[in-house]
Protein backbone atom coordinates (compact mmCIF):
# COMPACT_ATOMS: atom_id res chain seq x y z
CA UNK A 1 0.00 0.00 0.00
CA UNK A 2 1.62 3.24 -1.18
CA UNK A 3 1.53 6.62 0.60
CA UNK A 4 -0.93 8.97 -1.13
CA UNK A 5 -1.70 12.57 -0.20
CA UNK A 6 -5.24 13.56 0.78
CA UNK A 7 -5.74 15.74 -2.28
CA UNK A 8 -4.50 12.97 -4.54
CA UNK A 9 -6.92 10.50 -2.92
CA UNK A 10 -9.80 12.83 -3.70
CA UNK A 11 -8.72 13.07 -7.35
CA UNK A 12 -8.27 9.29 -7.64
CA UNK A 13 -11.83 8.75 -6.38
CA UNK A 14 -13.21 11.26 -8.87
CA UNK A 15 -11.31 9.72 -11.78
CA UNK A 16 -12.36 6.18 -10.90
CA UNK A 17 -16.06 6.93 -10.85
CA UNK A 18 -15.99 9.28 -13.82
CA UNK A 19 -14.64 6.27 -15.73
CA UNK A 20 -17.71 4.36 -14.49
CA UNK A 21 -20.03 6.92 -16.10
CA UNK A 22 -20.58 9.24 -13.12
CA UNK A 23 -21.02 13.01 -13.40
CA UNK A 24 -18.77 15.01 -11.07
CA UNK A 25 -20.54 17.68 -9.03
CA UNK A 26 -18.98 20.20 -6.66
CA UNK A 27 -19.61 20.35 -2.92
CA UNK A 28 -22.87 21.98 -1.87
CA UNK A 29 -22.90 24.75 0.80
CA UNK A 30 -22.77 23.63 4.43
CA UNK A 31 -26.07 25.42 5.13
CA UNK A 32 -28.93 23.45 3.51
CA UNK A 33 -31.18 25.11 0.98
CA UNK A 34 -34.93 24.53 1.21
CA UNK A 35 -34.53 21.83 3.88
CA UNK A 36 -35.73 22.63 7.39
CA UNK A 37 -34.90 19.16 8.71
CA UNK A 38 -31.17 19.93 8.99
CA UNK A 39 -29.23 22.82 10.47
CA UNK A 40 -26.03 21.87 8.63
CA UNK A 41 -25.16 19.43 5.86
CA UNK A 42 -24.05 16.23 7.60
CA UNK A 43 -23.66 13.74 4.74
CA UNK A 44 -22.96 13.54 1.04
CA UNK A 45 -26.53 12.67 0.18
CA UNK A 46 -28.23 15.35 2.28
CA UNK A 47 -28.36 17.97 -0.52
CA UNK A 48 -29.77 15.34 -2.90
CA UNK A 49 -32.86 14.27 -0.94
CA UNK A 50 -35.31 15.36 -3.61
CA UNK A 51 -33.41 13.38 -6.24
CA UNK A 52 -33.53 10.25 -4.10
CA UNK A 53 -37.25 10.71 -3.48
CA UNK A 54 -38.01 11.37 -7.15
CA UNK A 55 -39.35 14.89 -6.46
CA UNK A 56 -36.73 16.41 -8.76
CA UNK A 57 -34.71 15.03 -11.68
CA UNK A 58 -30.95 14.79 -11.14
CA UNK A 59 -28.61 15.96 -13.93
CA UNK A 60 -27.37 12.37 -14.23
CA UNK A 61 -28.44 9.00 -12.87
CA UNK A 62 -24.84 8.47 -11.74
CA UNK A 63 -23.10 11.16 -9.69
CA UNK A 64 -19.84 11.44 -7.76
CA UNK A 65 -19.02 14.16 -5.21
CA UNK A 66 -16.79 15.17 -2.32
CA UNK A 67 -19.16 16.94 0.07
CA UNK A 68 -18.03 19.18 2.91
CA UNK A 69 -19.88 18.12 6.08
CA UNK A 70 -20.28 18.99 9.75
CA UNK A 71 -21.45 16.56 12.44
CA UNK A 72 -21.71 17.33 16.15
CA UNK A 73 -23.26 14.23 17.86
CA UNK A 74 -19.75 12.92 18.62
CA UNK A 75 -18.26 16.29 19.49
CA UNK A 76 -17.20 15.06 22.96
CA UNK A 77 -14.99 12.46 21.25
CA UNK A 78 -13.09 14.94 19.08
CA UNK A 79 -9.42 14.79 20.02
CA UNK A 80 -9.99 11.76 22.24
CA UNK A 81 -10.12 9.15 19.45
CA UNK A 82 -8.19 8.67 16.24
CA UNK A 83 -11.18 9.11 13.96
CA UNK A 84 -13.61 11.78 15.21
CA UNK A 85 -13.83 15.34 13.93
CA UNK A 86 -16.63 17.84 13.36
CA UNK A 87 -15.76 19.14 9.89
CA UNK A 88 -14.83 16.57 7.27
CA UNK A 89 -15.06 15.76 3.57
CA UNK A 90 -17.24 12.88 2.43
CA UNK A 91 -16.49 11.08 -0.82
CA UNK A 92 -19.55 9.52 -2.40
CA UNK A 93 -20.86 7.81 -5.51
CA UNK A 94 -24.61 7.86 -6.11
CA UNK A 95 -27.11 6.04 -8.27
CA UNK A 96 -30.64 7.32 -8.82
CA UNK A 97 -32.68 4.34 -9.96
CA UNK A 98 -29.76 3.01 -12.01
CA UNK A 99 -27.32 0.46 -10.54
CA UNK A 100 -27.77 -1.13 -7.13
CA UNK A 101 -26.05 -3.55 -4.74
CA UNK A 102 -23.98 -5.64 -7.16
CA UNK A 103 -22.29 -2.71 -8.87
CA UNK A 104 -21.85 -0.67 -5.68
CA UNK A 105 -20.03 -3.49 -3.87
CA UNK A 106 -17.99 -4.54 -6.91
CA UNK A 107 -16.74 -1.01 -7.63
CA UNK A 108 -16.00 -0.27 -3.98
CA UNK A 109 -13.87 -3.41 -3.72
CA UNK A 110 -12.15 -2.61 -7.03
CA UNK A 111 -11.26 0.90 -5.87
CA UNK A 112 -9.80 -0.08 -2.49
CA UNK A 113 -7.92 -3.18 -3.68
CA UNK A 114 -6.87 -2.26 -7.23
CA UNK A 115 -6.53 1.53 -7.15
CA UNK A 116 -5.48 2.05 -3.53
CA UNK A 117 -3.87 -1.40 -3.28
CA UNK A 118 -5.11 -2.06 0.24
CA UNK A 119 -4.13 -5.57 1.41
CA UNK A 120 -7.24 -7.75 1.26
CA UNK A 121 -6.38 -9.59 4.48
CA UNK A 122 -6.73 -6.27 6.33
CA UNK A 123 -10.20 -5.55 4.95
CA UNK A 124 -13.47 -6.58 6.61
CA UNK A 125 -17.09 -5.91 5.67
CA UNK A 126 -20.33 -5.77 7.64
CA UNK A 127 -23.91 -6.14 6.45
CA UNK A 128 -27.32 -5.56 8.00
CA UNK A 129 -28.29 -8.66 9.96
CA UNK A 130 -31.27 -9.53 7.73
CA UNK A 131 -29.65 -8.64 4.41
CA UNK A 132 -28.83 -12.06 2.99
CA UNK A 133 -28.55 -10.65 -0.54
CA UNK A 134 -25.62 -8.38 0.30
CA UNK A 135 -23.95 -11.07 2.42
CA UNK A 136 -24.06 -13.46 -0.54
CA UNK A 137 -22.73 -10.81 -2.93
CA UNK A 138 -19.67 -10.24 -0.76
CA UNK A 139 -19.13 -13.96 -0.21
CA UNK A 140 -19.95 -15.45 -3.61
CA UNK A 141 -19.48 -12.65 -6.14
CA UNK A 142 -16.63 -10.68 -4.59
CA UNK A 143 -15.02 -13.70 -2.94
CA UNK A 144 -14.53 -12.48 0.62
CA UNK A 145 -14.09 -15.23 3.20
CA UNK A 146 -16.86 -15.64 5.74
CA UNK A 147 -14.56 -14.79 8.65
CA UNK A 148 -14.18 -11.31 7.15
CA UNK A 149 -17.94 -10.68 6.92
CA UNK A 150 -20.07 -9.76 9.94
CA UNK A 151 -23.81 -9.26 10.39
CA UNK A 152 -24.66 -6.28 12.60
CA UNK A 153 -27.95 -4.83 13.81
CA UNK A 154 -29.84 -1.69 12.92
CA UNK A 155 -27.71 0.57 15.08
CA UNK A 156 -24.65 -0.27 12.99
CA UNK A 157 -25.91 -1.24 9.55
CA UNK A 158 -29.09 0.68 8.83
CA UNK A 159 -28.36 4.22 7.73
CA UNK A 160 -30.65 7.15 8.45
CA UNK A 161 -30.26 10.70 9.75
CA UNK A 162 -33.59 12.32 10.51
CA UNK A 163 -36.23 12.17 7.82
CA UNK A 164 -35.66 11.24 4.20
CA UNK A 165 -34.11 8.37 2.23
CA UNK A 166 -32.61 5.53 4.25
CA UNK A 167 -31.99 1.81 4.17
CA UNK A 168 -29.73 -1.11 5.06
CA UNK A 169 -26.03 -0.60 4.51
CA UNK A 170 -22.75 -2.45 4.19
CA UNK A 171 -19.55 -1.02 5.65
CA UNK A 172 -15.90 -1.62 4.79
CA UNK A 173 -13.39 -1.69 7.65
CA UNK A 174 -9.59 -1.67 7.78
CA UNK A 175 -7.71 -3.54 10.50
CA UNK A 176 -4.98 -1.21 11.78
CA UNK A 177 -3.45 -3.87 14.02
CA UNK A 178 -3.43 -4.97 17.64
CA UNK A 179 -1.61 -1.90 18.94
CA UNK A 180 -4.73 0.17 18.22
CA UNK A 181 -7.08 -2.38 19.80
CA UNK A 182 -8.84 -2.71 23.14
CA UNK A 183 -7.46 -6.18 23.88
CA UNK A 184 -10.86 -7.84 24.17
CA UNK A 185 -11.33 -11.27 22.61
CA UNK A 186 -14.43 -10.15 20.73
CA UNK A 187 -12.76 -7.05 19.28
CA UNK A 188 -13.76 -6.75 15.62
CA UNK A 189 -15.67 -4.58 13.16
CA UNK A 190 -18.14 -2.48 15.10
CA UNK A 191 -15.95 -2.26 18.22
CA UNK A 192 -15.55 1.27 19.59
CA UNK A 193 -11.76 1.08 19.79
CA UNK A 194 -9.45 2.39 17.07
CA UNK A 195 -8.29 -0.95 15.65
CA UNK A 196 -11.03 -1.67 13.09
CA UNK A 197 -11.78 1.60 11.32
CA UNK A 198 -14.94 1.88 9.24
CA UNK A 199 -14.09 4.10 6.30
CA UNK A 200 -16.70 3.42 3.57
CA UNK A 201 -20.43 2.98 4.01
CA UNK A 202 -22.48 1.62 1.12
CA UNK A 203 -26.10 2.59 1.72
CA UNK A 204 -28.87 0.86 -0.18
CA UNK A 205 -31.55 3.55 -0.05
CA UNK A 206 -34.89 1.88 -0.48
CA UNK A 207 -37.09 3.56 2.14
CA UNK A 208 -38.36 7.07 2.89
CA UNK A 209 -38.46 7.84 6.62
CA UNK A 210 -41.07 10.45 7.53
CA UNK A 211 -39.13 11.28 10.70
CA UNK A 212 -41.70 9.58 12.95
CA UNK A 213 -40.71 5.96 12.41
CA UNK A 214 -42.80 5.26 9.32
CA UNK A 215 -40.84 3.74 6.45
CA UNK A 216 -42.25 3.78 2.93
CA UNK A 217 -40.55 1.70 0.26
CA UNK A 218 -39.34 3.89 -2.60
CA UNK A 219 -40.38 3.01 -6.14
CA UNK A 220 -36.79 3.10 -7.41
CA UNK A 221 -34.07 2.00 -4.95
CA UNK A 222 -30.90 4.07 -5.00
CA UNK A 223 -27.25 3.89 -4.02
CA UNK A 224 -25.72 6.37 -1.58
CA UNK A 225 -22.15 5.75 -0.46
CA UNK A 226 -20.03 7.78 1.93
CA UNK A 227 -16.30 7.47 2.55
CA UNK A 228 -14.59 9.82 4.98
CA UNK A 229 -11.67 11.35 3.09
CA UNK A 230 -9.68 12.08 6.24
CA UNK A 231 -10.20 8.56 7.62
CA UNK A 232 -9.12 7.11 4.31
CA UNK A 233 -5.99 9.28 4.28
CA UNK A 234 -5.22 8.21 7.86
CA UNK A 235 -5.20 4.56 6.75
CA UNK A 236 -3.28 5.10 3.51
CA UNK A 237 -0.67 7.36 5.10
CA UNK A 238 -0.20 5.05 8.10
CA UNK A 239 -0.56 7.78 10.72
CA UNK A 240 -1.99 7.27 14.20
CA UNK A 241 -4.97 9.60 13.83
CA UNK A 242 -6.72 11.85 11.32
CA UNK A 243 -5.06 14.94 12.82
CA UNK A 244 -1.71 13.71 11.49
CA UNK A 245 -2.90 13.41 7.89
CA UNK A 246 -0.79 15.64 5.62
CA UNK A 247 -3.27 18.51 5.06
CA UNK A 248 -4.71 18.51 8.60
CA UNK A 249 -1.24 18.32 10.11
CA UNK A 250 -0.60 21.75 8.60
CA UNK A 251 -3.55 23.17 10.56
CA UNK A 252 -2.36 21.39 13.71
CA UNK A 253 1.11 22.88 13.26
CA UNK A 254 -0.38 26.37 13.01
CA UNK A 255 -2.37 25.77 16.23
CA UNK A 256 0.86 24.76 17.96
CA UNK A 257 2.60 27.88 16.70
CA UNK A 258 -0.14 30.16 18.03
CA UNK A 259 -0.32 28.31 21.39
CA UNK A 260 3.48 28.10 21.63
CA UNK A 261 3.41 24.39 22.44
CA UNK A 262 4.90 21.32 20.76
CA UNK A 263 2.78 18.39 19.64
CA UNK A 264 3.83 14.98 20.92
CA UNK A 265 5.33 16.01 24.25
CA UNK A 266 2.25 15.91 26.50
CA UNK A 267 -0.85 13.77 26.16
CA UNK A 268 -2.97 16.46 27.83
CA UNK A 269 -1.68 19.14 25.46
CA UNK A 270 -2.01 16.82 22.46
CA UNK A 271 -5.71 16.23 23.17
CA UNK A 272 -6.29 19.98 23.49
CA UNK A 273 -4.41 20.66 20.26
CA UNK A 274 -6.44 18.02 18.42
CA UNK A 275 -9.71 19.40 19.79
CA UNK A 276 -8.90 22.89 18.50
CA UNK A 277 -7.74 21.45 15.17
CA UNK A 278 -10.79 19.19 14.78
CA UNK A 279 -13.46 21.70 15.77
Amino acid sequence: MEWIGLNQLRTAFFDFFKNKGHMLLGSYPLVPKNDNSLLLINSGMAPMKNWFLGKETPPSRRIVTCQKCIRTPDIDLVGQTARHGTFFEMLGNFSFGDYFKHEATKWAWEFVTCVLKMPQNKLYVTVYENDDETYNIWKNDIGISEDHISRLGKEDNFWEIGSGPCGPCSEIYFDRGEKFGCGRKNCGPGCECDRFVEFWNLVFSQFDNDGNGTYTRMKNPNIDTGMGLERLACIIQGVDNLFEVDTIREILAHVCEIAEVRYGESLKNDVSIRIITGI
